[in-house]
């Protein structure tokens, strides 16, 4: 994990690798508490018996693996001093590849930029979601937030 001690010394991580976070494995209960969630039930997702018939297995929704972000970049930084944090969109996602209900995924975070933004931080960062053992990863996103002292 990193961690900084004051929200200025945010700022001087810009440009840089912030880390990884630890493995998640991706099991069918959670791809159907999604799919209930969502209301997104399409077969490949939820129809174990048909999806490994036809395509060697189940796979998670990418909305799924995209929601997973705050989750898994949980212990990548670690601001002190931080009373909120809030998630403000998104510049840009790719799926890159499909996460086959079983594996396990995991964040890699970039720090691409730091701006003052009504009266906290604007942190615009780079997300990669990689499958262990597979060398394409799953989703990539320029993800954005907010962060107040």
């Amino acid at each position: 994990m990193t961690t900084v001690t004051t929200m200025q010394d945010v700022a001087s991580l810009a440009g840089q690798e912030l880390g990884v976070s630890d493995w998640l494995t991706i099991d069918q209960d959670r791809v159907n508490q999604f799919a209930d969630a969502t209301g997104d039930h399409q077969w490949i997702h939820v129809d174990v018996e048909r999806a490994t018939r036809e395509m060697g297995g189940p796979i998670a929704h990418g909305f799924l693996t995209l929601s997973l972000i705050p989750f898994l970049g949980k212990d990548i930084l670690k601001v002190q001093g931080v009373t909120r944090g809030i998630n403000y969109g998104l510049n840009k996602v790719r799926f890159t590849n499909m996460v086959k209900v079983g594996a396990k995924v995991r964040a890699r975070q970039k720090l691409l930029a730091v701006e003052p933004k009504s009266g906290g931080l604007q942190l615009t960062s780079e997300v990669t979601i990689e499958i262990d053992g597979d060398p394409r990863p799953a989703a990539v996103a320029e993800t954005i937030s907010l962060i107040f002292a």
